[in-house]
């Protein structure tokens, strides 16, 4: 017999409410003073740049490659990033925070399910760009403990505010929290580090996502 647990909030609204106060985003390098037009720009076809590289070459690739691809000097992107951590840092927290913000957009335009099936393959995407940098994220965790902290609870908040919906919809099956359903995906993207691997990823998730309506109450 499924052995009912509560939901991680009583109601959407209360779910939203521990969302919003997490409100610290992840510590980077970046500077308060705004950026002119043009170096916004480069700044961010570096990070593009760097994140594909990442991506697909691993935290190792060389700087400048990463400069050559984003079409500016290595004296450009020092300038934004004086180290390769403050270049994973800054790529790391986008990261998050775009996990963070499908959260939100994306019960705005699905139902309760349909987004929280979209938001976990959108976990597949975060997991393959951070196991690209993992062996350099690992070095920065004891320099950095509340930095991986406050991304971590970002992580969770946004995890129980798009799970909380489907539960008190219905739609998915209420004795999973939103802890079990991160450390699913997780373990899910760990089998498929590689980049090739992330369509299996995907079809694991939409695997799981199946397993969660079954015994749904709607």
């Amino acid at each position: 017999m499924q052995k009912r647990r509560e939901p991680p909030f009583d109601n959407y609204t209360e779910g939203y409410s521990v969302y919003a106060r997490v409100v610290t985003t992840v510590t980077t390098g970046t500077t308060d003073k705004p950026l002119r037009a043009d170096a916004a720009r480069n700044r961010r076809k570096l990070l593009d740049a760097a994140t594909q590289a990442f991506l697909t070459q691993g935290g190792d690739v060389p700087l400048d490659e990463i400069a050559r691809s984003a079409g500016v000097g290595i004296g450009t992107l020092y300038r934004h990033f004086p180290t390769r951590e403050d270049l994973v840092l800054e790529i790391y927290g986008q990261q998050v925070d775009a996990l963070v913000q499908q959260s939100e957009e994306l019960p705005k335009t699905l139902p309760p399910g349909e987004a929280l099936h979209e938001w976990m393959r959108g976990f597949v995407d975060y997991y393959a760009v951070k196991m690209g940098m993992v062996h350099l994220l690992r070095s920065m965790m004891d320099g950095q403990p509340d930095t991986f902290a406050r991304a971590r609870a970002q992580m969770q908040a946004a995890a129980e505010h798009i799970l909380a919906p489907a539960i008190e919809a219905g739609v998915v099956r209420n004795d999973i929290t939103a802890q079990e359903l991160t450390r699913a995906l997780g373990g899910i993207c760990l089998a498929s580090p590689n980049p090739e691997g992330q369509e299996t990823s995907l079809a694991l998730v939409d695997l799981v996502f199946d397993g969660l309506r079954y015994g749904a109450n709607a």
